[in-house]
């Protein structure tokens, strides 16, 4: 008999190009919004993308103080804005909690790419002696998840996962291992990214990996189309308050869903494609299943990678169907992505956040711009429109990302069912 404990879903925040908070994003992905629109971060001219899923209106001042904000990189910023809004919604408030026993990990891809870019320029532009001071704490990675714990007293376990696309998914099964063995009573869990700058855009392009439809940016994110031409980059953050079942009953909090499982694996194939044959993603997929003790037939919705790219949709594709088997025709497969771009490091946040209200309300999100599907990729993809199913219809949900490098993380969200 399993000694590890339960756990629930009891908080969510997240900022995304659908809006900045939990509340306006759902309410996006229910209406089918594309979150896509032309890069106004900065002048596009000689750029072959110039489009990209930016946050709309994100004032750091609107969650937290000014001078502590012009101390943070972007990431940053909407890494406590999110963070702020989870505990909140957990019903945490200072002092509510043992601050020992509570801890903070997020995924980040790449980090302050933005405080890199403006003061390399310093550097060329005023020598080297003129650098900001704060850019080494403002850039590296850890200081998101640094800045979380700060503002909201967090003196557990503080760490960043680093790995790519997966980040966010692997920052949540690795946050939960401390509440599996007794060791927390909650933790902050999920994935933040804000690269959308000259540099990184630039170096997308030049490997190809960019949609270059500038002339419709609503329609540039399509995943399972055959139209497609590559992802859309975004940018945001997803965070769940993940919280021992024990603890979350005591003191009568709103439980959305139930943690149900991960699965970790790597291609060990190549630098940037995934494995042709999908056998990372195989391998992860039925790792998250037995960690959640459930069978293929069990789960009802997937929140599919779904990137957008040539390679990685018919690769996915395949390895549902080498694991569901005839259930994956049953089962209903969607891409997020299609209206919030793909947010990179904090892209595993977001769509396990979307799983769980999925599971909490029944909804299936739909998969925006599916006019002609690929014939690689012949699942239910809820094309274009969302579906509200009956009560119970989404007993369990899956959330996929790949990375490069290889790197395959899986989440499983189960309906809670009570104690």
């Amino acid at each position: 008999m399993s000694t590890k404990k339960r756990i629930v879903v009891t908080g969510l925040g997240a900022l995304t190009p659908l809006g900045n908070s939990v509340k306006a994003s759902w309410e996006g992905v229910t209406a089918g919004k594309s979150g896509v629109g032309p890069i106004t971060h900065f002048d596009t001219e000689g750029f072959e993308t110039k489009i990209a899923a930016e946050l709309k209106n994100f004032e750091p001042r609107d969650f937290m103080d000014g001078r502590e904000a012009r101390k943070m990189d972007r990431f940053s910023q909407v890494a406590v804005a999110a963070a702020k809004e989870a505990l909140g919604d957990a019903g945490f408030t200072p002092g509510s909690f043992n601050p020992e026993r509570a801890g903070v990990v997020l995924g980040v891809g790449i980090g302050g790419f933005d405080t890199i870019e403006q003061s390399h320029k310093a550097m060329l532009e005023r020598g080297p002696d003129r650098i900001p001071p704060m850019t080494i704490p403002k850039l590296i990675a850890n200081i998101g998840p640094g800045n979380v714990a700060i503002h909201l007293d967090l003196r557990g376990p503080c760490y960043t996962v680093t790995t790519a696309c997966s980040s966010g998914t692997d920052a949540i099964g690795s946050a939960v291992r401390w509440l599996e063995n007794g060791s927390l009573d909650f933790i902050l869990a999920g994935g933040v990214e804000a690269v959308i700058t000259p540099f990184c855009v630039a170096a997308f392009n030049v490997i190809q990996a960019m949609s270059t439809r500038n002339s419709e940016p609503e329609r540039a994110s399509r995943p399972f189309d055959k139209d497609r031409d590559g992802f859309v980059m975004g940018e945001g953050a997803g965070i769940l308050v993940l919280e021992t079942l024990e603890h979350a009953l005591a003191r009568n909090a709103k439980i959305y869903a139930e943690y149900g499982g991960y699965g970790i694996s790597c291609d060990a194939n190549h630098l940037t494609a995934p494995h042709p044959e999908g056998r990372g993603a195989v391998s992860a997929i039925k790792m998250a299943l037995q960690d959640a003790g459930l069978a293929p037939e069990d789960i009802d919705y997937i929140n599919a990678h779904g990137t957008s790219t040539p390679v990685n949709d018919p690769v996915e594709s395949a390895a549902i169907k080498n694991v569901f088997g005839a259930h994956a025709y049953k089962l209903k497969v969607s891409s997020t992505k299609s209206m919030t771009g793909h947010t990179l490091g904090a892209a595993g946040g977001i769509e396990a956040l979307f799983s769980v209200l999925a599971v909490h309300t029944d909804f299936f999100p739909p998969t925006l711009n599916l006019d002609n599907p690929d014939p690689l990729c012949d699942l239910d993809y809820v094309a274009k429109v969302g579906v509200q199913g009956p009560p119970g219809s989404i007993r369990a949900a899956m959330s996929n990302t790949f990375g490069f490098g290889g790197h395959n993380g899986i989440l499983v969200f189960k309906k809670y069912a009570g104690a």
